[in-house]
């Protein structure tokens, strides 16, 4: 085995998928390219890194309501796009071609091009961390969406895109919490 500089170790835990995050400050949706992702547990609870560097922040501090929307590999540059810029002075959903829908829980909006999406209120911020947990309120899928590979960020400019499913679904029955 080789050394692997401490500051590099991260690309060996990154979970993804990378998500794209939307918020409403009250005015106006902006989406931002969150690649920090961690699922707390069995619930809809989540935590995602952020801070005050990201123009997004502040509207989650203060609407405290968010969705997570969850691209897959054909959306590959405008998620890349999206993180390169700012909703400081650019409209990304209008940059993007992204369809803004209503949700029925949150006013930041879903995005209708992706696989997935998740309303949420945000449950807690860690500032140390920059940590923060969200609680799902109602989620959606698009099944009909042909492509439903997701990405994920390996942290130095590369991704993975999911492969095949292996389903051990039988064998980790009697392990899975009920509803899992």
């Amino acid at each position: 085995m080789q050394d692997l500089p401490l500051g590099k170790v991260f690309t060996l835990l990154e979970s993804g998928p990378v998500i794209l995050v939307t918020t409403n400050d009250g005015q106006r949706n902006n989406v931002m390219t969150i690649t920090w992702t961690m699922v707390l547990g069995f619930s809809a609870s989540f935590a995602i890194t952020t801070g005050p560097w990201n123009y997004s922040y502040a509207a989650l501090q203060t609407s405290r309501e968010c969705v997570i929307s969850i691209p897959t590999v054909d959306m590959i540059d405008t998620v890349v796009g999206i993180g390169m810029c700012s909703g400081q002075d650019t409209d990304k959903f209008h940059q993007f071609n992204l369809t803004p829908l209503p949700g029925r829980q949150v006013r930041a909006p879903l995005i209708g091009e992706c696989l997935a999406n998740i309303e949420c209120r945000v449950a807690d911020i860690i500032e140390r961390y920059n940590i923060i947990v969200l609680d799902g309120l109602a989620a959606y899928i698009d099944e009909a969406r042909m492509e439903k590979k997701m990405l994920h960020a390996v942290g130095d400019g590369t991704f993975i895109v999911d492969g095949v499913r292996l389903d051990r679904k039988e064998m980790m029955r009697a392990k899975l919490p009920d509803g899992v």
